[in-house]
């Protein structure tokens, strides 16, 4: 009979015990990062009245005879399921979803404790805490490397009040950019100037024949890889130009003669061809007048084709004929061979081949065809041309006609006169086609000789007059963005690219120029302040190669000298940074990893607990970064109270390290993880308990009524 009076005292016991864990539950119901537990009841061992017997014979087994003697509370267990996220006003608030602890400790980093709770904030150390003051664990900014380093040991977060960041001088500058390829561009800068007289690279050797917008010397643009003035590039061949007069070929025949006289002329054409002119028909009665009237009208009739017309000047009693040089259609220059008639055999060449040589202009000689590559060859030819007569027969060439460069990229031509030998020009300007050389093979740039028939025009010597082609131009293009010295300072640093030149085989080639306002320096000569280079690319758009790959940067302001600056503008054959293909120039990216100094004015923290500081400098990085452990089983940690847990035998060591890695969950910043005791559940629980135990000492009362009866039982 006791042994149900001790069973039902058992009962109470446990249920009295569940009924503690179920009140603790309900007590951190608002607890953040709370986990609560469950009582879990298991029997008492058994009496055995009668063991079990195994079947004989005819007789069956029998089973044991067992009598249970109450119950216990063999365990709790803790619940770590997920409690919801609650946003919160404090940026150092942070939540775990997912598996995880936080580690803190008490002691500056010999124990450590564990917790769900994210309710942190930095007290006057600048220590990253919790509610008990202890410590937040993790990894801080390396200050020599300038990265939080996760693979070493774990150390008290600690960002120290008013902290500064000291300016870092900029040691990568990155840029992305397409320089465009295609034959129509939308950025464009005229052709370099280029002043009248003998070219610079001839009086001062090594330098080049142009000069830039600031006045240094530097290398004339490639006509063939040039822009008229509305983008569309020449892209001229070698063989293609101009013809190029700058006073018509005039040729005067002797006396003409009365009677039959014939005349019998071959005029030889720009092709290589000749063209016979002829008369017939004389009578002995003709009058010089008449003879010289078919003679003008016998020559005129191959004018389409010979370019030369014929007139009589009956004064003198000559035949003159004309090539005024400007008709495209028709030959040039007047180069005669006389058989009968009043003209002797001779030549008038006033006009001569201007081509493009991909592979360099040759010294220009007066009265021969010349070649160019460059437009400053290209001027000084037609210069020396121009000024190659000599009107007083003093075996010397004192013209001051000019021919220049100028800033828009324009030829322009004046005739100031001045000295004995200066004369009218015509300038007559016309294309280049098959029929133009001998042999053929070539094709008229048409867009060439747009540009330069814009200098046809007569300027007499000594008038004010002024001839301008059109604008030549080449494809430019820039990007800026400011660099930092080791004080702080900001510097411009410009890079200017310029297309000068295209190879069928290897791809094109672009000058690079880098400048930094003054009285900063990057080079060693004059200018300082810049640095040419070049950047070349393939012929699929990547690039091949660049230089300069660093400059050497000194402010000249007190800040340290010869600052290195890589200048990193993609891998060889690749794609990754600068590209040449037929798209519109523009820069995609730059960015410099300097900067000046600052305060920090802010933190906040991202989902891999890193705490990112902002400062006054409008830079942010990474401070530090807190450390998460991962328990075999978290239910074998042992709760401490105020919200922590600490390592036991059960639940194995701590796997340390970043959030929302090797099934670490990630962090939520300015949130807080909230209890995970659900109330429904909880009272429902209550109210088992209250039964089980009200059942218990019914069994107890019951038990004391039968003792009653057995001890009634001697009266």
């Amino acid at each position: 009979m006791l042994k149900s009076l001790y069973s039902g005292v058992s009962g109470l016991q446990a249920h009295q015990i569940a009924m503690d864990v179920e009140s603790n539950n309900i007590a951190n119901v608002n607890t953040s990062g709370f986990k609560y537990s469950r009582a879990n009841f298991s029997d008492l061992l058994a009496q055995t009245k009668a063991i079990a017997t195994a079947p004989q014979g005819e007789l069956g087994g029998k089973n044991p005879v067992q009598v249970g003697l109450g119950s216990t509370v063999s365990s709790t267990t803790r619940i770590f399921s997920q409690g919801s996220v609650q946003n919160s006003d404090k940026n150092t608030d942070v939540a775990i979803q997912g598996d995880g602890f936080f580690i803190v400790s008490p002691d500056g980093g010999n124990t450590y404790k564990y917790t769900r709770a994210g309710d942190f904030k930095f007290d006057a150390g600048g220590n990253f805490v919790d509610n008990n003051g202890f410590i937040v664990q993790g990894w801080l900014r390396d200050s020599v490397t300038g990265f939080v380093d996760s693979t070493a040991p774990i150390t008290n977060i600690n960002i120290p009040p008013g902290l500064t960041t000291p300016a870092q001088p900029t040691q990568n500058v990155v840029i992305k950019a397409n320089l465009d390829s295609g034959p129509l561009v939308d950025t464009f800068s005229a052709a370099y100037t280029v002043p009248s007289g003998t070219p610079n690279s001839v009086t001062n050797p090594g330098e080049g024949d142009a000069f830039d917008v600031h006045g240094n010397p530097i290398a004339s643009d490639d006509m063939g890889v040039m822009f008229n003035d509305s983008g569309e590039a020449f892209s001229m061949q070698t063989g293609q130009g101009v013809w190029i007069s700058f006073t018509p070929s005039t040729l005067t025949s002797g006396a003409v003669l009365a009677g039959a006289e014939e005349l019998d002329i071959t005029l030889e054409l720009d092709d290589g061809t000749t063209q016979q002119i002829s008369t017939t028909g004389g009578a002995v009665g003709n009058t010089v007048a008449q003879n010289a009237a078919r003679y003008v009208s016998a020559i005129n009739a191959y004018t389409s084709s010979t370019g030369v017309t014929a007139s009589y000047d009956t004064a003198a009693n000559q035949i003159v004929l004309t090539n005024p040089n400007n008709n495209q259609l028709a030959s040039h220059n007047i180069q005669l061979t006389a058989t009968t008639g009043p003209f002797a055999t001779g030549d008038s060449i006033t006009a001569y081949r201007y081509t493009y040589d991909s592979s360099g202009g040759t010294p220009p000689t007066a009265g021969l065809d010349k070649t160019f590559r460059t437009i400053a060859e290209l001027r000084y030819a037609m210069e020396q041309q121009a000024r190659a007569v000599d009107i007083n027969s003093d075996a010397s060439y004192d013209s001051n006609i000019s021919i220049e460069i100028d800033e828009q990229g324009k030829f322009k031509v004046t005739n100031p006169g001045g000295t004995a030998d200066d004369y009218d020009l015509t300038i007559a300007i016309t294309g280049m086609d098959a029929s133009s050389v001998v042999g053929g093979g070539i094709t008229e740039n048409t867009r060439f000789t747009r540009s330069m028939e814009a200098l046809n025009a007569t300027i007499p010597a000594g008038s004010p007059g002024i001839a301008f082609s059109q604008s030549f131009n080449a494809a430019t293009h820039s990007a800026s963005i400011d660099i930092f010295d080791s004080l702080g300072t900001k510097h411009t640093l410009r890079t200017e690219y310029r297309k000068v030149a295209v190879d069928v085989y290897t791809g094109s080639t672009w000058t690079m120029l880098v400048s930094v306002p003054e009285p900063a320096i990057i080079d060693t000569v004059a200018p300082l302040n810049e640095k040419e280079g070049f950047i070349r690319f393939n012929n699929d758009g990547s690039l091949a190669t660049y230089n300069p790959p660093n400059i050497s940067f000194t402010g000249n302001n007190g800040s340290s000298p010869n600052q290195q600056v890589s200048l990193e503008l993609g891998t060889a054959n690749s794609f990754d940074g600068m590209t040449s293909f037929d798209a519109a120039s523009s820069t995609s990216g730059i960015s410099q990893d300097g900067f000046t100094g600052g305060d920090l004015v802010g933190i906040r923290i991202d989902q891999s607990g890193t705490l990112v500081g902002s400062f006054s400098n409008g830079r942010s990085f990474g401070l530090a970064q807190i450390g998460m452990a991962k328990f075999t089983n978290n239910e074998g940690l042992a709760a401490e109270g105020s919200n922590v847990y600490v390592q036991t035998a059960n639940s194995g060591d701590p796997i340390i390290g970043t959030a929302a890695t090797a099934g670490r969950g990630f962090m939520q910043a300015s949130a807080l993880e909230a209890s995970n005791v659900d109330l429904s559940l909880s009272l429902t629980q209550l109210i088992i308990i209250q039964r089980g135990y009200q059942a218990n000492g019914k069994t107890i009362t019951t038990s004391d009524t039968l003792l009653e009866t057995l001890i009634g039982l001697k009266r």
